[in-house]
């Protein structure tokens, strides 16, 4: 007895929506195919003996690094390639070409950074979603589109702020990057921070605040505060903790205390920098 619904125009798209947001984005043949079937038509067809694997040596701190395999060596390998990046363009290209964080084989492309280098504020996020993924560029889908409102709302745009992301690769179906992704991709936001040079560091979320500044206990409770974000070799930028605009979109009642912090930043812009000449 076949208990399936008809699927209807609006119920195909419905359910396409769905598998999207679970991270199932991209088509990989013209036809379905029923894996398991496959997989128990395999086990029951006998096959040649497996062949000896060869003797491997193992693997030096280099090519550990970029198969992602040793988080130490990955996480040693990015701060060499960061040190040696002399400017941004540098540093994308170094990052376009390390293959020690395993996101980087699922993701489209890397995400590196959207709006204006040395500009008085940059904002960083956790990571990139799907819309970004695809696009190349942090904070395109609806959570950007709310962050562009939020920043229209004190007088702001993109070409006025520099916008990036702790984790550059966007992991498979929007899940939170693990503590070891995290820390192999650390040395690159550190590095994109310093040679940005921003006046007023802004963390979206958790994680970011967390991996940034050192600050547990929760978003809930760092959100409109002022934090030091302490550079290795230069003077600390003074930090904002905010909400995430993905968290706004889920829990809207969550947007008053949010534009309480846009003010809040608003008020520390009105103050002329000596570290930035102002903007036109």
């Amino acid at each position: 007895m076949n208990n399936r619904l008809p699927l209807d125009p609006n119920n195909a798209a419905e359910t396409l929506r769905w598998w999207i947001r679970a991270g199932v984005s991209d088509a990989l043949d013209e036809a379905p195919h029923d894996r398991f079937a496959e997989s128990v038509a395999a086990k029951d067809r006998p096959g040649p003996a497996p062949a000896r694997e060869p003797s491997r040596a193992p693997p030096d701190a280099e090519s550990s690094a970029r198969s992602g395999n040793a988080p130490g060596a990955a996480e040693t390998s990015a701060h060499a390639l960061a040190e040696a990046a002399l400017d941004l363009e540098a540093l994308r290209a170094a990052m376009a070409g390390f293959e020690g964080c395993t996101l980087k084989r699922t993701a489209t492309q890397l995400v590196f950074a959207d709006g204006v280098p040395g500009s008085r504020v940059m904002f960083v996020g956790e990571a990139p979603g799907g819309d970004e993924d695809r696009m190349g560029r942090p904070f395109v889908g609806r959570a950007g589109q709310l962050l562009d409102r939020m920043l229209a709302a004190i007088g702001l745009d993109r070409r006025h702020v520099y916008i990036a992301n702790v984790v550059p690769w966007r992991p498979p179906g929007n899940r939170t990057p693990t503590a070891q992704e995290t820390q192999a991709c650390l040395p690159f936001i550190r590095r994109q921070i310093d040679l940005a040079d921003p006046e007023i560091l802004v963390c979206l979320g958790g994680s970011a605040v967390q991996t940034l500044l050192g600050v547990s206990g929760g978003i809930t409770r760092a959100r409109g505060a002022w934090f030091d974000y302490q550079r290795d070799s230069a003077p600390p930028i003074r930090a904002l903790a905010m909400f995430h605009p993905a968290y706004l979109l889920r829990q809207p009642a969550q947007k008053r205390l949010a534009w309480a912090d846009m003010r809040t930043l608003a008020n520390a812009l009105r103050t002329p920098s000596s570290h930035h000449p102002a903007h036109e």
